[in-house]
């Protein structure tokens, strides 16, 4: 399937709580393009929803993973992490937190299970996929996205061989999918990143970062974006599965709690700020993805006690735009004016 032949309002594949074949059924069938971010789940687990969608419409969905992460096991650094989560456990009533079994799962069992899910799409994040697998995705039938946050990336995507790039911009939510040089260097806005990557490029840009009405989304398509991707905004829709400590947090929040840590997982990523990214900013952590599994029973009982102090609420910085509640449906046909007009 062409790029082309996609509607042009995509739904962020937001990771976690958002993993739902309801949310990204419901933006499908509502005239956008869903998209199951997938980087947590199990091989199993990703065939389950993407039958679930499949049974929910007929419509093209996307499917998207991280990139394999070169990391190096830090015992020591972990311990000193977990020491400092070990109050938040005790006031949560939980154990004391132990190293986990296992930090992540394996992703060419990941990749292998996307595959037999045949979407439309699968996209790529904090990495460059590479050319030999590229190759043999476009050679099954797949469209191919990788993400880029700078020029440099946008290219090398480009010389793999995908079909487009994803310009992701300093404010959006959920973790930096850069690949090289610092984070702090590639901090760039999608206003700014997405005409330089047009300019670069041949194939087609997707804007993605602080979108979150029809006048984000013109602003992306008089620039020259191919379409917009949306994340924030589609959190709080009815379709949504969110806690709601977290749906809370995001109805409560201003422009100036929207922030960068890495408090959670050891990468940056954008979110509204809270006890955990207040106390431990400044802190060196382990490298990413050992606090991401040593802070998970933290969230998931921080979430199911109602407590958003200890919870990672990832959101973009446009979060307090668009907060209007309604059907993913009715989110889509508002965007969508935007790039009609």
């Amino acid at each position: 399937m062409s790029l082309f032949d996609l509607p042009p309002i995509w739904m962020a594949p937001m990771a976690g709580e958002a993993s739902s074949a309801a949310l990204v059924a419901a933006v499908s069938a509502g005239g956008g393009f869903g998209q199951l971010g997938a980087a947590y789940l199990t091989p199993a687990r990703i065939t389950e929803i993407a039958a679930d969608i499949r049974a929910r419409t007929d419509q093209p969905f996307g499917i998207n993973l991280f990139c394999p992460q070169p990391w190096l096991r830090d015992d020591s650094a972990l311990d000193t992490y977990l020491a400092r989560l070990a109050p938040w456990h005790t006031e949560l009533g939980l154990s004391t937190p132990a190293r986990p079994e296992r930090f992540e799962e394996d992703f060419d069992a990941q990749l292998e299970a996307t595959i037999a899910a045949r979407p439309a799409v699968i996209s790529f994040v904090m990495g460059d996929p590479g050319v030999a697998r590229v190759a043999a995705l476009k050679a099954q039938g797949f469209t191919v996205l990788g993400t880029a946050t700078q020029v440099a990336e946008g290219l090398l995507l480009q010389a793999s061989g995908v079909d487009a790039v994803i310009a992701q911009g300093y404010e959006g939510g959920g973790h930096r999918g850069g690949f090289l040089g610092s984070v702090e260097g590639a901090l760039i806005g999608t206003m700014a990143l997405v005409p330089q990557l047009v300019d670069a490029l041949d194939v087609p840009v997707i804007a993605a970062g602080g979108i979150a009405d029809a006048r984000g989304v013109a602003a992306a398509q008089a620039l020259g974006a191919s379409a917009v991707t949306v994340g924030t905004a589609f959190l709080l829709v009815e379709e949504c599965p969110l806690s709601p400590a977290y749906r809370a947090a995001l109805l409560a929040a201003s422009d100036a709690d929207s922030t960068l840590t890495r408090a959670f997982s050891g990468r940056l990523a954008r979110g509204v700020a809270n006890r955990v990214t207040r106390e431990l900013e400044g802190v060196t952590l382990p490298a990413f993805p050992q606090p991401n599994a040593a802070s998970r029973p933290m969230r998931q009982a921080a979430a199911k006690a109602g407590n958003a102090d200890f919870i990672s609420l990832w959101a973009g910085q446009a979060l307090p735009v668009n907060r209007a509640p309604g059907t993913a449906a009715e989110l889509v046909a508002a965007l969508a004016k935007g790039w009609h007009a």
